[in-house]
């Protein structure tokens, strides 16, 4: 089990912590933290796409493997490069930085959707990484045209 892992529930302040062991603290494993979350209203029914950051101030770099959810049984990682998407299989979140995941860069595509989820609403992802514990993020739904503030 990685180090202490906080989770930071999108813009709602609400913060959940777990605990690894001390053998994990001193080994300088990933300590990982999740902010910025926010899935834009999806204008059509079958497809939305999802952003949010994982920071890691840990000693040990970690992956983001996958990501489910109930909203989807195809949540898919996506990487921009040149103005073309391009699925991955994996994210690194470095020892000591961030991944981000934001507009015109890498994302997340949740295809098939089982609802389209409105405005207001808040929808659960689990994240899965190669060595910490999974990670349940509340996300809140914006309009579709939500920019975040910097």
């Amino acid at each position: 089990m990685a180090g202490v892992l906080a989770l930071v529930t999108g813009l709602s302040g609400v913060a959940l912590t777990a605990c690894g062991t001390d053998d994990d603290k001193k080994a300088g494993g990933p300590e990982l933290s999740v902010d910025g979350a926010y899935l834009p209203q999806p204008p059509t029914a079958d497809i939305a796409a999802g952003y949010l950051s994982v920071r890691n101030t840990g000693g040990t770099a970690d992956e983001l493997t996958s990501v489910t959810s109930a909203l989807s049984d195809d949540v898919t990682m996506h990487t921009t490069e040149g103005g073309a998407m391009r699925k991955v299989t994996a994210f690194e979140v470095p020892a000591g930085g961030q991944l981000d995941l934001a507009r015109g860069g890498n994302h997340l595509m949740l295809e098939k959707l089982t609802r389209r989820p409105k405005v207001g609403e808040t929808i659960t992802l689990t994240l899965h990484f190669a060595t910490s514990p999974a990670v349940e993020v509340k996300v809140p739904v914006k309009p579709t045209s939500y920019l975040p503030e910097d």
